[in-house]
């Protein structure tokens, strides 16, 4: 019975990573860009979108990966991965983070364009982690 929830429950999960990547994906935001105050206020708010959406898309595969490796942990008792993957997961939030700030901050004092490149920036490493956490090496 247990066994039968589970693999319902996998299953389910694996179905909404699915129709999620089919049916999520990034609005094009190219036409919004502009150095317009009020211009780039909807680009980069349209930048926004783009980035909760990849963070959500992110955050099911880290979830996927989290689960997948605890049902490992339970059938080989193999308690060694779950930490480096937590770890993993946090260092590259942190490298993400800074690696954006320093291209923002190299922009400054014009804080539109620097916003800009932040979000891109934003956009680039999710996209990039992603890919990774999908990849079955």
């Amino acid at each position: 019975m247990i066994k039968t929830i589970n693999i319902f429950l996998l299953f389910t999960v694996f179905s909404s990573i699915d129709a999620f990547a089919r049916t999520e994906a990034l609005r094009d935001c190219s036409h919004l860009e502009s150095d317009h105050p009020q211009k780039a206020k909807k680009y980069l708010m349209c930048l926004d979108g783009n980035i909760e959406l990849l963070e959500r898309n992110r955050q099911t595969w880290v979830n996927k990966l989290v689960m997948d490796t605890e049902e490992l942990e339970k059938n080989t008792g193999n308690t060694q991965l779950m930490p480096i993957i937590q770890r993993s997961i946090t260092n590259q939030s942190r490298y993400m983070d800074d690696s954006c700030k320093w291209r923002y901050l190299k922009e400054l004092p014009n804080s539109t364009r620097a916003a800009k490149v932040f979000k891109r920036c934003k956009i680039s490493f999710l996209q990039l982690h992603i890919k990774e956490l999908q990849a079955n090496f």
